[in-house]
């Protein structure tokens, strides 16, 4: 899992956070913003030398900070890359800010990158290993004297690959592995495709299929094969009319004329927040009608899954949830539930384009200990896997990633330190006249504030937290603040006076507060 996190260590400037603003302030916030920030630290407001260098360093931030926000076309490619976009001459920038083995280790890791990246899409990978169990005998045993007996019953191995020739020509190889009861069959597959105009042809063993868009909304594809058997050749031919009925929803007819023909309608509609899907088919030997519904949590990065099909072979009925672990990586949990499949438990594992299911029949019949123990059983092996092997994982590789940004950051931490103690002793006459203000009319005095990290006790870390009062009363937005903890949970707790009340408080990094509250 170390390679789903593309991570950049070069510590960048945050001008919003610099300024505090939001990422959709308006041009007279930025304008504010930038007024209040100058009548402090602008440089003619101080004539001493060493006060008056300071004043100059924080005032262009400041200023540079403004430049960026104020002009519409940088600070559009400011928020879409940061702070790098803005670079004219990128390679000159990390000569400055990095050693030549830090250089040469940059590029060898990028060219590596690039290697893996276009070896993957020249070969584009496909993998599913199915491995299906039977473990009715747990819930419904033969002999009750006996030890259930939990047997693999059937395992499939199916894999391919793309080897392109040319730009239009591309060859397709699969092959594929299938055990059932002691009983083995394979094969392997040789394809050729070619890119066409407005679609593509894929020629399989004599036979193609490809795909034309008809319209902007309407497309349609088909394709026919031959499979000699023994006893002679089954053709077969598909076809399907897709129709694009508004933003987020599909319609389509799909005719399938072989051994088992169909006919299936189908509407498939998806937004960010839910997906649902119905269809109806007709054909040899089953007709049947099903629909399937998906909440999407992205913030948790979970989908809950329900679907239900009814039609002459009896009826099933199955719920779900999948969970995104890595950037490449997720798993799913399944139970179904139906006549005549009875209770089975699934489980999916996905990585990249590589699939893992394992299917485990718990009983043929609905009883209804298998249906209790296959929606307990994935949840408790879920919080058990996450807290004893997944959050240590990633606790460990968060504090690896941290450790190797600090080092890399080490000379702009220093400056950003300086930074922030600039700024508070060029904000001390601000800030002995806003306490005298305020001690006048009962208003707010801030009497102590913290910000940083935490310890399991409650209290801060003396290596990681900063005394921020002078800038919060002095309300001079973030300057005077910087990270002492780079990728770590921050707090701020302070406590202040309003009418000679004391009161005290505490929020998160990513909180707003308003006071007096």
């Amino acid at each position: 899992m170390s390679d789903d996190t593309d991570s950049d260590t070069e510590l960048e400037e945050n001008y919003y956070t610099f300024l505090n603003l939001p990422k959709d302030a308006t041009a007279e916030q930025i304008n504010a913003a930038y007024r209040k920030l100058s009548r402090i630290y602008h440089p003619d407001k101080h004539m001493e030398g060493e006060n008056k260098h300071k004043a100059e360093m924080l005032f262009n931030r400041t200023k540079k900070a403004y430049e960026v926000l104020s002009d519409p076309h940088k600070r559009a490619i400011y928020d879409s890359v940061g702070e790098k976009g803005l670079r004219t001459d990128g390679w000159e920038l990390v000569h400055r800010t990095k050693t030549p083995a830090e250089i040469r280790e940059e590029y060898q890791r990028l060219a590596q990158a690039a290697e893996d990246r276009k070896l993957l899409q020249s070969t584009n990978p496909r993998g599913n290993v199915t491995i299906s169990v039977n473990a009715t005998e747990v819930f419904s045993p033969y002999d009750d004297s006996e030890m259930p007996n939990v047997e693999v019953s059937s395992m499939s191995i199916s894999q391919s690959i793309e080897a392109p020739i040319t730009r239009r020509d591309t060859v397709i190889m699969s092959g594929n592995l299938v055990s059932t009861n002691g009983n083995g069959s394979g094969g392997f597959v040789v394809c050729g495709r070619r890119l066409l105009n407005k679609g593509w042809l894929e020629l399989d063993l004599g036979a193609g299929n490809g795909g034309r868009t008809l319209s902007p909304v309407l497309s349609v594809t088909g394709g026919t094969s031959l499979n000699f058997r023994e006893h002679g050749v089954l053709p077969a031919l598909f076809s399907t009319l897709s129709v694009q009925l508004d933003k987020h929803t599909i319609g389509s007819l799909t005719l399938n004329a072989s051994s088992q023909s169909a006919m299936t309608t189908q509407i498939d509609r998806s937004n960010d927040k839910c997906a649902w899907s119905t269809s109806f088919v007709i054909g040899s030997p089953h007709i049947y009608f099903s629909v399937a519904y998906t909440h999407k949590m992205i913030e948790n990065e979970l989908k809950l899954k329900v679907a239900a099909k009814v039609g002459t072979f009896g009826f099933l009925a199955e719920y779900g949830a999948e969970k995104k672990v890595s950037k490449y990586s997720s798993v799913l949990a399944a139970v179904s539930i139906g006549v005549p499949t009875g209770v089975i438990l699934k489980f999916k594992i996905v990585r990249s384009q590589q699939t893992y299911v394992f299917p485990i029949h718990l009983s043929e019949d609905i009883v209804p200990a298998a249906v209790f123990y296959a929606t307990v059983t994935p949840v408790i092996v879920w919080f058990i896997v996450k807290k004893s092997i997944i959050d240590p994982m990633l606790t460990e590789r968060k504090n690896i990633e941290n450790e190797k940004i600090k080092r890399n950051n080490e000379q702009r931490m220093n400056l950003r330190r300086q930074e922030a103690a600039a700024a508070i002793e060029l904000m001390t006459h601000t800030y002995e006249r806003i306490v005298n203000e305020e001690i006048e009319r009962g208003g707010i005095i801030i009497a102590h504030a913290t910000y940083g990290c935490l310890e399991k006790n409650g209290n801060f870390r003396a290596d990681a937290c900063i005394d921020v009062k002078i800038p919060l009363q002095c309300l001079s937005d973030l300057p005077g603040f910087y990270d002492p903890c780079i990728g770590e949970d921050k707090v701020l707790r302070f406590e202040y006076l309003y009418n000679n009340r004391p009161n005290l408080m505490e929020i998160q990094d990513v909180e707003g507060v308003r006071l007096p509250r």
